[in-house]
């Protein structure tokens, strides 16, 4: 079965299908006439040109700077920043060039062009798609959705438990799945949370009980309290203590579970530095199986206060 040609770059570079068709002449001119999306890893980009030059198997790969990505303006650090990773590209024309040498003209920017409009735009909101952490920003996470084009996640969409960085849940290259959130149609630009995919209120607190000890992470002090992550979508408040600071590990003993609240009352018994790899809290991402949601409840049915995704 041939993988999804839509997925998030460096997901085709490693198949036998790609192998086959960049490892020749006769390969790339077969995908030419194909019109096949393929991969190839950047090994250079001309600083006057701003070229992305692919090798493939010896034939020298050219992606122009007008064709290195589907969005306008093109800025020259989206370009530089592809050296040593995979990028998607279609196979636009073989030439020679004024040395004699035969080169391949390829282009980003078609195969992110059928991305789109064979594939994102036929999306809705509530899909449930695999994408690719590509980098972070203060206000969010960006993930590859497809051939190389990128949508914003951002800090409220990631889980419900607060955190202060997206570098708090995800690592850099880390494959998940998302939701689709909304999709402006006009710009063709789309949005994708994670939240609705870490559990509900009573699913995450269904692993702990009254009386634990348990671990966790401080995500925030506030003058009432501090509130303590057991899992990316459940936090507790626990009491204030002295030398706490965000972002350590403790051990916390459980107090008390009121579902009706959903609140969970804790004491800190002890810190530490925290080690935890933040793949560890959201690897299950990448497994999920479901393809759409149309609702998400996040609030048990006894609780008052209604935390809720529509889509």
């Amino acid at each position: 079965m041939s993988i999804n040609k839509y997925l998030f770059e460096g997901a085709l570079i490693g198949t036998s299908e790609n192998r086959e068709y960049v490892s020749s002449l006769r390969g790339l001119e077969k995908a030419r006439q194909e019109g096949k999306i393929l991969e190839g890893v950047v090994k250079m980009c001309d600083s006057s040109t701003l070229e992305m030059h692919i090798d493939l198997c010896g034939i020298d790969g050219v992606i122009p700077k007008e064709e290195s990505v589907y969005a306008f303006p093109i800025k020259d650090i989206a370009i530089i920043t592809r050296v040593g990773k995979a990028v998607a590209f279609k196979v636009m024309q073989i030439e020679k060039n004024e040395k004699g040498e035969t080169r391949a003209i390829l282009s980003r920017k078609e195969a992110q062009r059928e991305c789109m409009e064979n594939y994102l735009m036929d999306l809705i909101p509530g899909d449930i798609i695999p994408a690719k952490i590509t980098h972070f920003e203060s206000f969010g996470a960006f993930v590859d959705v497809g051939c190389g084009i990128a949508s914003l996640m951002s800090v409220d969409s990631i889980s419900v438990s607060r955190i202060s960085s997206p570098r708090d849940r995800f690592s850099i290259r880390q494959e998940i799945k998302a939701v689709v959130k909304s999709i402006d149609y006009e710009s063709q630009r789309l949005y994708v949370s994670t939240k609705e995919l870490f559990g509900t209120w009573e699913e995450n607190a269904s692993s702990f009980s009254v009386g634990q000890t348990v671990s966790g992470v401080v995500r925030s002090i506030e003058s009432y309290g501090i509130f303590v992550e057991l899992t990316p979508n459940l936090a507790g408040l626990a009491e204030l203590k002295e030398d706490v600071s965000v972002g350590d590990a403790c051990a916390v003993y459980i107090k008390s579970i009121m579902p009706e609240k959903m609140k969970i009352k804790l004491v800190i018994i002890d810190t530490y530095e925290n080690k935890r790899e933040v793949q560890e809290d959201s690897a299950f991402l990448k497994d999920i199986e479901e393809k759409h949601i149309d609702y998400w409840r996040y609030s048990p049915d006894n609780c008052e206060k209604l935390i809720e995704s529509t889509f």
